[in-house]
């Protein structure tokens, strides 16, 4: 808005005399000594108090001083004395408007606008005034009303075109924005404010253009500088970027919002240091800077600062008690931490202050997941997707939720579902697999199960054979061979290489010359006892130079979608593992000379991620077995590591072989010798199942393992061997060890009975 400027043309009748009086204190008013003027005007007054000139002055040198009383008293006596005087009534309402007088301000002006209809001036203070007040529409009129008045009136152009570009009318602002930059090519922010529009709008290379107009016009446009590198760094021209946001900083080293978005950019370029230091530079300038508090909180939480990265959020919150985005990643952060409690606040606090956030609801659906409140966790998910329908990673969890309640088809619906948004998710296609496969849909789910392994994917656990420079061969899809050779690579648990090595023998038959196993340590012995591969290799022992001479690569657990592998045509040839007699005699002197052994495994791998459920939580929940023990009964312990020292604490007639093992050999070998294995879903029982070794299998409710299918009390992977012990509700290991004991029973007097 213009200073209000004294008006040199004489409305009164004015002596010589007093003239000189006008004269001499807009002079010395126009070389910036206002006091001096305010003087000479006074002199004038005394002259001849009620000179609407000599007043409307006064009030205006007064008002430049902070006077603002002594101001109103003169403008308000020169329109007395002068009631057509527009100049005072102008320069009153610019008074009164600073004053937060508005309906004063208002009529004022209006009546200066009424004394003189082509008031341009009056019409442009106008329009400050209706902005000020949200009164767009009567605004952009007053301001159109200045142009008409004064169609050079640059300030009015570039004042009308921001509010246009407000009010999202942005073709009308970019219009009135060029009119400026017409009239006045050197206006540096018309141009600036041009860039931003066209920024807005994606017309980045004429947006571009502007940013670079504005700069020549005016080499130390800070703010032009540090949007230019917002619109560079969207480009991905990152160097080119932060050369913009280091000259912005240059021009204007107080620059918060520059050092901010430079801190963005660093750490989009993984420059995670100097980001930091951005961002805290950002803070130094501008203490109450809540978005760089917040930001510096996700950089600090991205490099496991946990505590730092909490401090940064609270304080970005205690500034701004209204931020959601800071609630929000607050909550990212304390679930991350297991403190569900203060997450679930976190989220529903931003949820009160944004209700439509779907990321909010999605994360606190996961949440909610987490803490086994299934319902809730649902409605969460559905309010995200009610508020992004397109939001494929909530189709995906909430199949994940649905399978896990056994709502199959809801499940299979929704993983389809984000398919069809993003075809490439490959999360949802490896949930999807897994589904497939536990619903016995074979063929469908090995071609999804493909996806374990596709780079896309959140968790990708195995990788392909390392070869280091040398160039690895191609993938073997199931091709037939022509005296060839294939490697098999391992991949995921121990249990899944003993289920799998049973296609092996199979590859033959394809007309493979030479056949390779890579295995993990601890299977190699049991392996090399076998006819399954022409060499087996330790993965610790792998170097790139051995895949060398190898015409193709596999992993192992593809090779059931090459084979075609059904439910009707499973390799379920049981025994495919067996052990040397000298190995099984060797821990024969281990074991208990009794007619009936049976081996027991209560815990998995803590690593392994359902653990929790699929293990038992102590070793107390099997003491009911000991209720059927008698002389010709022998309990073993095959449990080694995690668990193992819960023999110690319980009494029972149990053998601890579990420390003594060495490797899956070991284990083949005490297998070999028992009658019966009592296990939780572990690599035991897909040895047990292997060696032909009756096995009954203790399965959780939740995540059951897609292998054991669904509802199935035996295993078509493991034909007349293997029995499945499903709970009934999720963690009810009482009734599942219950109904063991009553099959126990039956078990020994049949077994007693046939010997």
């Amino acid at each position: 808005m213009p200073n209000p400027v004294p008006e040199t043309g004489a409305h009164t009748t004015t002596p010589s005399a007093i003239v000189n009086f006008i004269v001499e204190s807009a002079s010395l008013f126009g070389k910036g000594k206002t006091r001096a003027a305010l003087d000479i005007a006074l002199q004038g007054l005394i002259i001849e108090p009620d000179n609407a000139v000599l007043l409307n002055y006064y009030g205006t040198f007064s008002a430049t001083l902070g006077e603002d009383a002594t101001a109103e008293a003169a403008y308000r006596r020169a329109i007395a004395a002068h009631p057509h005087y527009a100049e005072a009534c102008a320069n009153l309402g610019i008074l009164l408007r600073k004053q937060k007088r508005f309906e004063e301000a208002e009529a004022a002006y209006r009546r200066a606008i009424a004394v003189r209809p082509g008031y341009a001036n009056a019409y442009y203070n106008l329009a400050v005034l209706l902005k000020e007040q949200k009164r767009f529409e009567e605004a952009i009129a007053a301001y159109r009303h200045a142009i008409i008045m004064k169609s050079d009136y640059t300030d009015a152009y570039y004042n009308l075109g921001n509010l246009l570009q407000e009010q999202k009318r942005s073709e009308e602002a970019e219009a009135v924005y060029r009119r400026v930059i017409a009239l006045k090519p050197d206006y540096a922010n018309a141009y600036y404010n041009l860039g931003n529009l066209l920024q807005e709008q994606q017309r980045l290379e004429e947006a571009e253009t502007a940013y670079h107009h504005a700069i020549v016009v005016k080499p130390d446009h800070a703010e032009v500088y540090s949007n230019l590198g917002v619109l560079l760094q969207g480009q991905k021209r990152f160097d080119e970027a932060e050369a913009a946001y280091h000259h912005a900083i240059e021009k204007e080293p107080g620059y918060a919002n520059a050092y901010y978005n430079l801190g963005i950019l660093l750490k989009e370029k993984k420059r995670s240091i100097e980001a930091e230091a951005a961002y805290r530079n950002a803070l130094a300038v501008k203490p109450d800077y809540a978005e760089a508090y917040s930001n510096l909180g996700v950089l600090l939480q991205e490099q496991m600062r946990s505590e730092e990265a909490e401090a940064a959020y609270r304080c970005a919150i205690a500034l701004k008690s209204d931020y959601t985005d800071a609630h929000y990643n607050l909550g990212n952060l304390l679930q991350k931490q297991k403190r569900p409690v203060e997450a679930e606040s976190a989220y529903r606090r931003a949820l009160v202050l944004k209700p439509d956030y779907a990321n909010s609801h999605y994360n606190l659906g996961v949440l909610l997941k987490d803490q086994k409140r299934p319902e809730e966790a649902i409605a969460a998910y559905h309010r995200a997707i009610a508020l992004k329908p397109d939001y494929a990673e909530v189709y995906s969890s909430l199949g994940v939720l649905l399978q896990e309640q056994k709502r199959w088809h809801e499940a299979e619906a929704a993983y389809r579902r984000a398919i069809e948004i993003n075809p490439d998710y490959t999360d949802a296609r490896w949930n999807l697999s897994l589904l497939l496969l536990t619903l016995g849909r074979l063929q469908e789910g090995w071609t999804e199960f493909e996806t374990r392994y596709a780079p896309g994917k959140t968790e990708v656990v195995m990788f392909p054979p390392s070869t280091g420079d040398i160039p690895r061969p191609p993938q073997w899809q199931g091709e037939s061979f022509t005296n060839q050779s294939l490697l098999i690579w391992p991949e995921q648990g121990f249990g899944d290489e003993i289920q799998f090595v049973r296609y092996l023998p199979m590859l033959r038959s394809r007309g493979l010359k030479r056949l390779t196993l890579v295995c993990k340590a601890a299977l190699k012995t049991l392996y090399v006892a076998q006819s399954l591969a022409d060499q087996v290799i330790s993965i610790d022992d792998w170097c790139p130079e051995m895949v060398v001479g190898f015409d193709f690569w596999c992993y192992l657990l593809s090779l059931p979608l090459h084979f075609g592998t059904t439910l009707n045509n499973l390799p379920g040839t049981i025994p495919y593992l067996s052990v040397a007699p000298d190995k099984i005699a060797r821990w024969a002197t281990r074991l208990p000379q009794t007619p009936l052994r049976i081996g027991l495994v209560w815990k998995g791998q803590p690593v392994h991620q359902n653990d929790i459920n699929r293990s038992l939580p102590s070793l107390n929940l099997l003491t009911p077995l000991w209720s059927v023990s008698n002389p010709d009964l022998a309990w073993i312990s095959l449990q080694k590591g995690a668990g193992e020292d819960e023999v110690n604490t319980i009494p029972g007639p149990l053998i601890h072989l579990g420390s003594e093992i060495g490797d899956f050999s070991d284990s083949a070998a005490i297998l070999s010798s028992l009658d019966l294995v009592i296990c939780v879903d572990t690599a035991v029982a897909h040895l047990a199942g292997a060696l032909g070794i009756p096995c009954w299998l203790l399965l959780s409710d939740y995540n059951t393992d897609w292998r054991w299918l669904e509802d199935r009390v035996d295993s078509p992977w493991y034909p007349h061997v293997m029995s499945l012990f499903r709970q009934t509700s999720p963690g009810d290991w009482e009734g599942v060890v219950a109904r063991v004991v009553i099959a126990l029973k039956e078990w020994i007097a049949k077994a007693m009975t046939n010997r």
